[in-house]
């Protein structure tokens, strides 16, 4: 798409699925067409991906738990591991990128800096790499610990481990490598960086094993609504995946978060809000599909999971009741903040019963659901992205694949007519999809330093 010179491109939406094996609702496996194995399906997700790509989504997202951390007697959980999942993906697809999850908090910076970067490589610029702490004792025992680290360090940790990763990132030039056959020069070795850190968590010499990728750095991706995870993602973050149950709450968070960003002297951060979609022909027909993706739900899976996401034990959980009053972040804050401001902002905002906190959330937990026909879908998309609550969603359909074609047939046409996604892609990489530079290599500055 060409623009006049002198004039700003319009700005445009930006969409990425997160394939959540079956789907957002707990009971997507249920159905008649799912296949209960899709969870460890590699071709599950490469047609989630293809469908999304077909559609001109940005990118695919991979989210991640290192334990068993939901109901597994009842429902899918996350179990292929998303560093390695996304190459295969790209080795599927052309075009969408693949955003990929690994934690800082049990993982080692020299590893996941090599592991983006071959990624970059192999997808020809398309990934892009998740930022996570992980709050969960499951994972701490499972990497020998008997307590999760406090709130405070894990990200003191991300923040450090951030840091050694881009500096890996950057430790060969962008002209480094030569591959002159004739002269049997193969790369200039005096652009090769050690980066030589030594900090409080990490010790790593360096320099990467590895030339600097397609993008220079894959894109950047945090999650995180707690002071410290604002920070992190203001200093790193390039797309940031939000909670925000409210029109309100997200245009608030954005503006925090992009004048958080402005005083550490960065412009590009995208807003990606979480969204659930659960579309009919009809306003009344998606509300019966809900309720019945709900109704295959057990009350008790529910609850359960709602507990843990409150920190508190099921039993203080009454169906027909309003949520208990005077409710304090899980374990002492040293827990989930993002999903439990956003479950008790949409409790006490309606003024549910626990029953209708869990039918609103179909089942789930945190994320914002919409209900009702793709034009009711498109408006609500429309508005929050005109007015800037979003700069685009990171979509849960309710079921996968389903929920995703629904939205790529009916959704997607209705934003392309009102101007606000594309019709094709405009570039090959992830950072030209967001409309993000490629960094300048920092390493290269430091040469004659």
């Amino acid at each position: 798409m060409s623009h006049a010179p002198g004039r700003q491109a319009p700005r445009q939406l930006h969409l990425n699925i997160n394939i959540l094996h079956s789907g957002f609702v707990p009971s997507a496996w249920r159905l008649p067409e799912a296949d209960p194995q899709a969870f460890i399906d590699v071709g599950h997700y490469v047609r989630v991906a293809q469908i999304a790509e077909a559609a001109k989504f940005d990118a695919v997202f991979l989210a991640d738990n290192a334990s068993i951390a939901d109901q597994v007697g009842f429902k899918p959980i996350t179990a292929l591991e998303p560093t390695v999942l996304p190459a295969s993906i790209a080795a599927a697809t052309s075009h969408i990128g693949v955003i990929g999850t690994a934690s800082t908090s049990y993982n080692e910076p020299y590893d996941i800096a090599r592991r983006f970067a071959t990624l970059d490589h192999v997808s020809a610029g398309r990934a892009g790499s998740n930022v996570v702490t992980t709050a969960d004792l499951g994972s701490a025992r499972n990497f020998g610990r008997e307590a999760v680290p406090d709130h405070t360090e894990r990200y003191a940790r991300a923040a450090e481990f951030t840091e050694v990763v881009k500096a890996l990132w950057d430790s060969w030039e962008d002209d480094a490598f030569i591959g002159d056959k004739a002269n049997g020069h193969f790369v200039d070795a005096d652009k090769i960086h050690p980066i030589a850190h030594h900090g409080k968590y990490f010790d790593v010499q360096g320099p990467l094993n590895l030339p600097r990728s397609p993008q220079g750095h894959p894109v950047l991706v945090q999650a995180g609504a707690s002071a410290d995870g604002r920070d992190l993602a203001a200093r790193h973050a390039e797309a940031v995946f939000s909670a925000s149950q409210s029109f309100e709450e997200s245009l608030a968070y954005g503006r925090e978060l992009k004048a958080r960003a402005a005083a550490y002297g960065r412009s590009a951060v995208k807003v990606l809000a979480g969204l659930t979609t659960i579309i009919g022909a009809t306003e009344s027909e998606a509300l019966r599909r809900r309720d019945e993706l709900v109704d295959l739900i057990p009350w008790s899976y529910s609850l359960t999971r709602l507990a843990g996401t409150l920190g508190i034990p099921a039993d203080r959980l009454k169906l027909d009741e309003q949520l208990p009053d005077n409710l304090a972040l899980p374990g002492g804050g040293n827990g989930n903040h993002t999903f439990f401001h956003a479950t008790l902002a949409r409790a006490r905002r309606h003024g549910y019963t626990v029953r209708e906190l869990i039918r609103s959330l179909a089942g789930g937990g945190g994320h914002r659901v919409i209900v009702g026909t793709p034009e009711q879908i498109a408006d609500d998309i429309e508005h929050w992205f005109k007015a800037g609550a979003a700069d685009g969603f990171n979509l849960m359909p309710d079921v996968l694949p389903g929920g995703l074609q629904d939205f790529a047939d009916g959704v997607v046409p209705i934003l392309q007519q009102r101007g606000i996604f594309r019709r094709e892609y405009e570039g090959r990489t992830l950072r030209e999809h967001l409309g993000l530079a490629r960094p300048d290599n920092g390493r290269a500055w430091q040469k004659s330093a």
